[in-house]
């Protein structure tokens, strides 16, 4: 009991914390929530957070309509599974080259311990000059990979739009 009123009390500092902090005040460990509403499921270690929700994690955000952060305890600090949903829900990241990655979809699924997103429900993608739509699309941020897939019950596919860099952008030297 003791290790549920632990994560309970950590879950509400987290949510008390403004995350209106700088992405770099903020450790590669703390995820820092905050929303209009907080509600703590104590038995099932759930919190519940509704209404302008806004998730900082580093140089990641998310902001949604809705947000179910999920604690295991049997895997440590940052094992958190995050649900964010919304219409859209937006995940942003600034990465170490400065360009920004950016998805939205009715739900995202950030898993913390993993560094993984799974983006699913008219789910798009946008990077540099490729921007993917697909029915779920999921981002290993570690391996910087993205694997797009269609609904199995539908006939829409995959699409991929590749935008040409113009003559006046200049080219990123290598």
């Amino acid at each position: 009991m003791t290790n549920k009123i632990s994560a309970l009390i950590t879950s509400i500092a987290i949510g008390l914390c403004s995350a209106s902090a700088t992405a770099e005040q903020i450790t590669a460990k703390e995820v820092l929530i905050d929303a209009d509403k907080q509600q703590a499921l104590i038995k099932e270690n759930i919190t519940i957070f509704d209404k302008n929700v806004h998730i900082v994690h580093g140089k990641r955000e998310i902001k949604a309509d809705r947000l179910e952060a999920h604690r295991r305890p049997e895997l440590g600090d940052n094992k958190q599974l995050l649900v964010a949903t919304g219409s859209p829900a937006v995940y942003t990241e600034v990465m170490e080259d400065g360009t920004e990655i950016s998805a939205q979809a009715l739900e995202i699924r950030y898993d913390v311990a993993t560094e993984t997103l799974k983006i699913q429900g008219d789910a798009k993608i946008a990077m540099a000059d490729q921007h993917i739509v697909a029915e779920t699309i999921s981002y290993d941020i570690a391996k910087q990979l993205i694997t797009a897939e269609k609904d199995e019950n539908s006939s829409t596919r995959v699409r991929t739009t590749l935008t040409p860099q113009s003559d006046d952008t200049p080219e990123k030297e290598q």
